[in-house]
């Protein structure tokens, strides 16, 4: 099994979970996170440091989020791995709490 980042994170991009993975599965996109299944090794230390939610377990990932285990999946063979924090954008709070945002994804 691996770990999911799920919608929440797109345009929030919170990178507090890179700072404490272990083996540096995080890949980063102009507007969101994903987790590389290949790297991943499933140990979830990341999950509690997302201030948004968007880390899911695969087998936790919610109904509605499916589509994003095959989207980690493609971003992370194209997106290069982030290993090191960074602030959020600077619009982070009027991003947080929306909901649907997959039609903001920039790939």
């Amino acid at each position: 099994m691996t770990h999911v980042v799920t919608e929440a994170c797109i345009k929030c991009k919170y990178t507090d979970c890179v700072d404490v993975c272990p083996v540096d599965c995080f890949k980063e996109g102009p507007n969101m996170l994903v987790i590389d299944p290949d790297e991943c090794i499933d140990c979830a230390v990341c999950i509690p440091e997302c201030p948004v939610e968007a880390i899911f377990a695969e087998e936790d990932v919610p109904s509605e989020q499916h589509s994003f285990i095959a989207l980690n999946a493609e971003l992370a063979k194209i997106w290069p791995t982030i290993t090191d924090a960074k602030d959020p954008p600077e619009d982070v709070d009027q991003w947080k709490d929306v909901k649907s945002k997959l039609d903001k994804l920039e790939r």
